[in-house]
């Protein structure tokens, strides 16, 4: 948790509200069709309680921010190019949000998903 004192109050940032921004940020990249879970109880869970930031794990140490990041991408895409697409739109939208710098934003690719053909 960050926690800024200012001569108004503090100010406290969960590591649930950075995965919540860095969920929604990689929602929005090109070639992701949803998260997935880091491994099958997590996923298990998941079903049974609905949860907004599932797929991304945020650690925070009171300087650096590390976001680990477990995407399912679009077959037929350069997986490359997503990940580092997804990436680059975290790191920037974290810290854009935020004002704390982040430290890595690491990418696993858990799954492709092939989309119907229409």
């Amino acid at each position: 948790m960050n926690d800024n004192n200012n001569p108004l109050g503090g100010i406290y940032i969960s590591p649930r509200a950075i995965a919540t921004i860095a969920h929604q940020a990689a929602l929005e990249s090109y070639g992701v069709v949803g998260l997935a879970h880091k491994n099958l109880v997590n996923g298990l869970s998941q079903v049974i309680v609905k949860d907004p930031t599932h797929g991304v794990e945020v650690q925070y140490d009171g300087n650096e921010i590390v976001i680990n990041m477990y995407i399912i991408i679009e077959y037929g895409v350069r997986i490359s190019s997503v990940a580092s697409s997804v990436m680059n739109l975290v790191h920037f939208q974290v810290e854009k949000a935020l004002g704390l710098p982040v430290k890595s934003v690491n990418v696993h690719v858990q799954g492709l998903r092939i989309s119907e053909l229409e």
